[in-house]
């Protein structure tokens, strides 16, 4: 039976006196182009607990608040990943993370890059469906506050 990997998207965003800024990660394992941080749900352990982990490992950065959102979903990797073996993809649970807009240290094995942008460009960076609303979403809570 094909089986997904279960994993967490963390939307990192920062208020700044610019307005909100979201962080995104020039990748370089697997496929090349700009997302947010995300990452496997290790056993035992829970999302939100993933979240934290993932976007510290990922990034350097400490959440200050973090909001799960009722938006997940699933995609197909699109080919064969040889550190996945079993895997045809991944599920992911969105959440929102507001972080300190500073000095970000990079998981040099996974990305090359980082760029603070707001949403419009953002949008425009991202180039996963999925990202994208994802990043709608958190942008359309975030200005309701």
């Amino acid at each position: 039976m094909a089986k997904y990997r279960k994993a967490v998207f963390i939307l990192a965003y920062s208020n700044t006196k610019k307005g909100i800024e979201y962080l995104l990660l020039k990748r370089k394992l697997h496929w090349t182009g700009w997302e947010f941080p995300k990452g496997k749900i290790e056993p035992g352990e829970s999302k939100v607990n993933a979240a934290k982990r993932e976007l510290k490992e990922e990034t350097g950065h400490s959440i200050l608040k973090i909001r799960k959102f009722n938006f997940s979903g699933k995609y197909y990797y699109h080919k064969a990943l040889s550190d996945r073996k079993g895997l045809i993809g991944q599920t992911f649970q969105l959440y929102a993370a507001e972080i300190k807009k500073r000095k970000v240290s990079l998981d040099k094995k996974e990305h090359n890059r980082h760029k603070w942008a707001d949403f419009k460009t953002a949008l425009k960076m991202l180039k996963w469906a999925n990202q994208k609303k994802s990043l709608k979403i958190v942008n359309s809570y975030l200005n309701r506050k």
